[in-house]
């Protein structure tokens, strides 16, 4: 009796695995992650984009090649837009102390997209010194 309830007992725990497992790979598939380039010349930013429910996280590294003026430095900013991509929904950049004027640097920004499920698509722009979006690519929320 002992074993048939020990038997018993060990095909729902391993039922109960099998069921939690696939929970926990639908938390990762919740926030996809995409990545992103944007190249002006000989400078560039590069990175990732996190979507989650209500924003974006903006990862990477933006160069720049010379120390000219802030028209030769390099930003990055973010537009979120909702999925039929009609409507702005957010804006963000990277800080200013991440500004590269002749040399790279790193950022992380988040950018809002407060509408049920976020944005659907986020334009990521490589921009001078003085916030002039220079060259801009859109990315979809896979």
């Amino acid at each position: 009796m002992r074993t048939h309830l020990a038997a018993a007992l060990g095909t729902v725990a391993l039922a109960a695995g099998t069921l939690l497992a696939p929970a926990a790979d639908a938390r990762a598939a919740a926030a996809p992650v995409t990545d992103f380039r944007v190249a002006v010349g000989n400078t560039w930013t590069t990175g990732t984009v996190t979507w989650h429910n209500r924003s974006v996280t903006v990862t990477g590294t933006h160069k720049s090649v010379s120390t000219a003026g802030p028209a030769y430095c390099r930003l990055t900013w973010g537009y979120t837009y909702n999925a039929a991509d009609t409507v702005k929904l957010g804006s963000n950049g990277s800080a200013s102390a991440a500004t590269a004027c002749g040399t790279s640097k790193s950022f992380t920004f988040s950018v809002p997209a407060d509408v049920p499920g976020g944005a659907g698509l986020v334009r990521i722009c490589l921009d001078d010194g003085n916030y002039k979006d220079l060259l801009c690519h859109p990315y979809r929320r896979p």
